[in-house]
């Protein structure tokens, strides 16, 4: 018994500290991977103010002539739901500016460049690959995508005199071995379009994704511009 009463305290002061510990909350559902990422306006500002190529620039004021076709601000894209709240294009001033430049030769020949995604909230990410697990054309959650990071550009060709798409494989997001980079059995015109286009990009420093032909990556310094997670409506970069 009197064994019993010597325990007794130390019991008590054990149940005590689990009790007063702090309760260990499960994964946060925005970040469920425990990625490093940019979540507010404020961070974001102290990206910038460290280094300026972190700036997230409005395409469609940036870009003379450029057509914006952001199907995730509709539902005319492949979750059928509308994912973005307004219509935006944005990306790193880098990515920008190599934009401006592609936009610029194209005009020479009466071509131009039409967008249908940039940089991508990492939201979307993972409501992307709730909806389509596949990994080949939805980027994986756990380690984010290349949009997230503001320097990958989903885009095509346009005449400029009547606004049509120069004719490529498929449509954008259509998921099938059709839309990679290197499927040749195509019309002649279909590969000298997509050829068109891949030559200009890598000119000017992206790299085309294999398995969507629409889908370039801007392959200087990845490694140094972290995940976003701010909605377009935060960013307030036209001001």
């Amino acid at each position: 018994m009197r064994f019993t009463f010597r325990l007794l305290p130390l019991i008590l002061a054990a149940f005590m500290a689990f009790s007063c510990a702090p309760k260990q909350k499960g994964p946060d559902p925005r970040n469920p991977y425990g990625l490093e990422i940019i979540n507010t306006y404020e961070g974001y500002l102290e990206s910038v103010a460290a280094d300026p190529d972190m700036e997230l620039v409005d395409l469609s004021t940036f870009i003379p002539g450029v057509v914006l076709d952001i199907r995730y601000a509709t539902e005319n894209n492949f979750t059928g739901t509308q994912i973005y709240t307004s219509p935006e294009a944005y990306a790193r001033r880098p990515v920008a500016e190599a934009l401006l430049a592609i936009q610029e030769e194209l005009a020479t020949r009466g071509l131009g460049l039409k967008i249908f995604d940039a940089y991508r909230p990492y939201a979307a990410t993972l409501y992307f690959y709730e909806v389509y697990q596949d990994t080949v054309f939805v980027a994986s959650p756990t380690k984010g995508s290349n949009h997230n990071r503001g320097f990958a550009v989903d885009l095509t060709i346009i005449n400029l005199e009547t606004g049509e798409e120069l004719e490529m494989p498929t449509e954008f997001d259509e998921f099938t071995e059709v839309a990679a980079a290197g499927y040749m059995d195509l019309p002649d015109l279909v590969i000298y379009n997509r050829t068109l286009l891949f030559d200009i990009m890598v000119r000017h420093g992206f790299t085309p994704y294999d398995g969507e032909w629409w889908h370039f990556n801007y392959s200087k310094e990845r490694d140094k511009y972290p995940i976003m997670d701010i909605p377009f409506e935060e960013l307030d970069l036209k001001k």
